[in-house]
């Protein structure tokens, strides 16, 4: 038998066979191609109320399409987008799988605009999926990892590994805020990627450019991102959106590596930013300024789980935190965030500590050294099991200098003027000075001990923080799904009266907290001494500071002469004290959900044995006004509310126990 001859004419059959294929594959693949653009235009239509056309379309070589004049019009709308001129390759062993996987791509003169007028959005229609049900069935089923795993491999297919991009544009037009960013080149060759983008808003005019590795493939990048002319580059259009200003100098993204392993995603790699700064009312009066934050990542995708690992690092200049984050629905839905700082120089903390936003930590000056941790863990379904726990080891920690907040100034007389709405109110000097200040000997012990039972039971026993009552708070807020209960204590409250303005900002919360920390564990002034200053200075009406004002205002007396119930009624409006007048009726007496809740008070004075029974005799909680307070009091018809019914003053009452 002759082997080569047989072999020849397998070989030809084959050859054959494969001219033939090929000739059927180019004669109908021109007709798969319009039957494709025929499908997409028919989606467009049924499902995004949209026409999209292509003025022309065909294979360009054996894996190449070229097609030219593609426009998305949404029905009664602005263009959303079109381009002149496109081309791309595909990899064809992929498509036979059923992958799509771009091999090169070029476009040029286009743009994609999205306007927002009184008509409405241009791509309303597309914020909605309209996915099949099969398909949302199908993903449900898959683990965390293996969705994740799909999403971003089809996401990395359609990068391509050789791209040409000129003049894209992307345009922005919300009510008249107008947005421009035109890509005037970016190209990928090599694995190196650059582009130059040209932005304009209002009167701001930016260049900026990308710059590095990428390798779509091989699943890698290392990008920096920068202005080309070295100055900080200010993030666009959320400023007019949302009056929140920011800003930096570059940032550098790295993906180091996607993959699956074990059933479980793993994505590793880093970023970050050099001289980040965002300004926005919510956050501080100033700008916040971080030189340099680095955030190295390891994101895990299970079966039924997404984490933040341990081996993650945050660091925000010499300040390192290790945090650890995960979402499980294993069992129960559970939510649990640790963060670990690794025993570092107390002064290294406070000169890392954001610009801006710890002004009155500036120019202080600490020894020793400090770690801390924080331990939080909430199943849905148990809130009553939340598990949070905060502690901070010191070794030798010692504030030798303190900044803006003279701490210090507690022990002896000084001038406290409120701050509200941004203003300094009149100066109330604190000390022997002031014919109305009083020291705590002079002041009726009923009002220590009612202050205390409402506003802070474990006073002269913690720290500035009582953590069961955080925890408690946030199970409370939990269950409300809202901010209804807070936590805090009489320090926390007395640094804030006499250090911090009373604008609601995260920077004033955060040093409030950093503060009373320091007050309290350096032992700064005695307990006492805090409940003395706590008194003299703290509101307890329209322009009344200090309990010598109060006491008069309300009662024409002074503070050693208050009664049970009239200290009860003072400790109870601390919360609000400018809206005092509205716990009376026309007739002057305090309604029925004000009576209730100053009962409350008192039962639970009783019940730890702060006072007696012979304390409460003639005690049944009602309040005469006869100081200059009575003239805000809205008597008889005046009195809007002077007719509450029953269920009003049930809630009101209900509110007022949120806090015990």
């Amino acid at each position: 038998m002759n082997f080569k001859k047989i072999a020849l004419w397998v070989i030809s059959v084959f050859a054959v066979v494969f001219i033939i294929a090929g000739i059927s594959f180019f004669a109908f693949r021109d007709k798969a191609l319009q039957k494709a653009v025929a499908k997409v235009t028919d989606k467009m239509s049924r499902d995004y109320n949209s026409s999209f056309s292509v003025k022309e379309a065909k294979f360009n070589g054996l894996s190449g399409i070229e097609m030219k004049g593609v426009t998305i019009i949404p029905k009664d709308a602005d263009t959303l987008l079109q381009v002149k001129e496109i081309s791309t390759s595909v990899n064809l062993s992929r498509l036979l799988m059923g992958d799509v996987q771009l091999g090169t791509l070029k476009m040029r003169d286009g743009f994609v605009q999205l306007v927002k007028n009184n008509e409405g959005w241009n791509f309303k229609s597309f914020l909605h999926s309209k996915k099949d049900k099969e398909d949302n069935d199908d993903d449900a089923r898959r683990s965390y990892a293996e969705r994740a795993y799909r999403l971003l491999t089809k996401v990395l297919n359609l990068v391509p590994t050789d791209m040409a991009l000129d003049n894209l544009n992307f345009r922005v037009d919300d009510m008249g805020r107008k947005l421009s960013m035109n890509l005037s080149k970016m190209t990928l060759a090599d694995n190196q990627l650059e582009s130059n983008i040209h932005v304009v808003e209002d009167t701001i005019i930016q260049n900026w450019k990308v710059k590095g590795f990428a390798d779509p493939r091989n699943r890698k990048a290392d990008l920096k991102f920068f202005n080309t002319d070295t100055s900080r580059i200010a993030v666009p259009y959320i400023s007019e959106r949302y009056g929140l200003k920011s800003g930096f100098d570059s940032i550098h993204v790295n993906l180091e590596k996607i993959e699956m392993e074990s059933g479980e995603l793993h994505v590793d790699g880093y970023a970050s930013i050099r001289n980040f700064m965002v300004n926005h009312p919510k956050i501080a009066l100033k700008d916040v300024v971080i030189d340099n934050a680095r955030f190295d990542y390891r994101v895990l995708f299970g079966d039924r789980y997404i984490a933040l690992d341990s081996t993650s690092t945050v660091q925000l200049n010499k300040l390192k935190v290790k945090p650890f984050a995960k979402y499980s629905v294993e069992a129960d839905t559970t939510y649990q965030i640790k963060a670990h700082i690794p025993t570092m120089p107390a002064q290294d903390f406070i000169t890392s500590l954001p610009k801006g936003l710890f002004t009155n930590f500036e120019g202080m000056e600490a020894e020793g050294n400090f770690s801390y941790n924080l331990d939080f863990l909430m199943n849905k379904n148990k809130p009553n099991a939340l598990v949070f726990d905060s502690s901070l080891k010191k070794d030798n920690l010692k504030i030798t200098k303190y900044g803006a907040a003279d701490l210090a100034k507690l022990n002896g007389s000084f001038v406290y003027r409120a701050i509200d709405h941004g203003r300094a109110q009149r100066p109330v000097l604190v000390g022997s000075g002031n014919a109305n200040y009083t020291p705590i000997s002079q002041i009726s012990p009923y009002l220590r001990k009612a202050v205390l039972t409402s506003e802070d039971p474990s006073f002269f026993s913690h720290r500035g923080f009582i953590t069961e009552a955080f925890r408690q708070s946030l199970i409370k807020n939990i269950k409300t799904k809202k901010f209804s209960r807070g936590g805090s204590t009489i320090s926390m409250q007395l640094v804030k009266n006499v250090f911090l303005t009373r604008e609601k900002t995260l920077s004033r919360k955060m040093e409030e907290i950093l503060l009373v920390y320091i007050l309290e564990n350096n032992h700064i002034a005695g307990k006492e001494r805090m409940l003395e200053v706590y008194f003299n200075v703290i509101e307890w009406g329209p322009d009344v500071y200090g309990i010598g004002e109060a006491s008069r205002y309300y009662f024409d007396k002074s503070p050693a002469s208050l009664t049970l119930d009239e200290c009860v009624f003072l400790a109870s409006i601390i919360p609000s004290p400018k809206t005092f007048m509205y716990r009376f009726t026309g007739e002057g007496d305090l309604k029925s959900y004000a009576l209730k809740h100053d009962n409350y008070i008192k039962n639970i004075m009783l019940r730890r044995g702060l006072i007696s029974a012979e304390d409460t005799i003639a005690q049944k909680g009602h309040v005469n006004v006869i100081g200059r307070a009575r003239g805000r009091l809205r008597l008889n018809k005046e009195n809007i509310f002077a007719n509450d019914s029953l269920d009003i003053d049930e809630i009101f009452f209900n509110l007022s126990k949120q806090a015990f």
